[in-house]
């Protein structure tokens, strides 16, 4: 694959910060409270969570333009869980929210929805390796 662009960004782990090449990211990264941290600064998860609805948004955009279907109002909610712990190893699960307008509810925005997650390049990298839960709202 010959890459369109690359992003670069360098942390320090959880406790310290994230700045992409950039500078347009730079910001405090912290352990979630849940996770006995002080949760005062973002979590990969929350960056992942991000990029993933971002990015699933604009690949549902694309097959929807594709096949003529209109999604200006439509929004991607990602839910990003992690669990497990050093023994065994940490995992991830998503679950997908994607909101569709009521004129695509049914068959054709559960087709959409399937169609857009065959090209995002984050379904396609997580595929296999994390669980990823699709619901249509």
């Amino acid at each position: 694959m010959t890459a369109h662009y690359t992003a670069v960004a360098t942390a320090d782990g959880r406790d310290g910060r994230a700045v992409s090449s950039d500078g347009r990211i730079d910001l405090a990264v912290a352990v979630p409270r849940e996770m006995g941290g002080s949760g005062e600064g973002t979590n990969p998860e929350q960056l992942f969570a991000a990029g993933y609805a971002a990015c699933f948004s604009s690949a549902l955009t694309a097959v929807a333009r594709a096949s003529r279907q209109d999604v200006k109002d439509v929004a991607v909610t990602a839910e990003v869980g992690i669990g497990g712990d050093l023994e065994n190893g940490f995992g991830l699960s998503v679950v997908l929210r994607v909101e569709l307008p009521d004129e695509l509810q049914g068959e054709t925005g559960r087709e959409l929805v399937g169609r857009a997650h065959q090209v995002c390049p984050y379904s396609n990298a997580t595929r296999g390796n994390i669980p990823v839960e699709l619901v249509i709202e």
